[in-house]
């Protein structure tokens, strides 16, 4: 259900009257679930070394043929679990089974908010990209920030893939209940607005079947657990399916 996601954080309202150190505990899971809290400075385009990037999404592991790119966050990145049960890599290995001759990157880096992802949007559309799968907002949700923002940063990120031929399947996320009915319904639009404007493949929730479901995720009740993984993988493969065509044959 779409508004589940909400239920995850609604703990953090709820334990508002509770001793501080209850509540500072919540929050830093909340923190490692993000990667970063409200106070992190703004990311800046990636000038690290191969080896510091997740093994997935590092430039020098990727190969010449049809790229499918991940760009997200901690759920993306598969924090909490091994690199080949992130749910890009199962997606990869079931496009594989499938007949298809693709490459999906994982570029999810915990923490990330459509900010951060745009800032490093162009290196992570580098090389032969047919498809990128664009995952990010969960962050923006969980700190509030503005959802004009999160529109804007969205939508230049659709409009650079765009300019390059790349079609774009873009996932939503859900906003905290803490924030309040009003933030929650405006975050949600973001997303749709936005697959309606620029005409883009749309999955409502990327954690669909997933979210709010215990034996489904890690201990912090907010990560897919492996089993959990591997359903947002089929969710993204389904929404996939009308955009797959573009994998055959070769550009110039």
């Amino acid at each position: 259900m779409v508004g589940s996601y909400g239920g995850l954080l609604h703990n953090v309202t709820m334990l508002a009257s509770r001793p501080r150190r209850l509540l500072g505990g919540l929050m830093g899971i909340l923190v490692v679930s993000c990667g970063a809290g409200e106070e992190s400075s703004p990311a800046i385009p990636w000038s690290g070394t191969d080896q510091e990037l997740p093994q997935a999404a590092s430039p020098s592991l990727r190969r010449e043929g049809p790229l499918i790119v991940v760009l997200g966050d901690s759920l993306t990145a598969g924090l909490g679990l091994d690199l080949d049960q992130a749910y890009p890599k199962l997606l990869e290995r079931r496009l594989q089974k499938d007949g298809h001759d693709v490459t999906v990157i994982n570029a999810g880096v915990s923490g990330d908010t459509t900010a951060a992802g745009l800032s490093r949007v162009e290196w992570a559309l580098a090389g032969d990209v047919r498809i990128l799968v664009l995952a990010l907002g969960g962050n923006d949700g969980l700190r509030g920030l503005p959802t004009e923002q999160m529109k804007q940063n969205l939508s230049e990120i659709v409009s650079e893939a765009r300019r390059r031929d790349i079609e774009v399947l873009l996932a939503g996320m859900e906003a905290p209940p803490n924030f309040g009915a009003a933030y929650a319904a405006e975050f949600r639009e973001v997303f749709r607005e936005l697959a309606q404007v620029y005409d883009v493949g749309f999955l409502p929730f990327l954690l669909a079947g997933v979210a709010a479901e215990a034996s489904l995720n890690q201990a912090d009740g907010i990560h897919p657990n492996a089993e959990g993984a591997a359903i947002v993988a089929q969710r993204v493969h389904e929404a996939l399916e009308p955009l797959l065509p573009i994998l055959i044959g070769s550009r110039p």
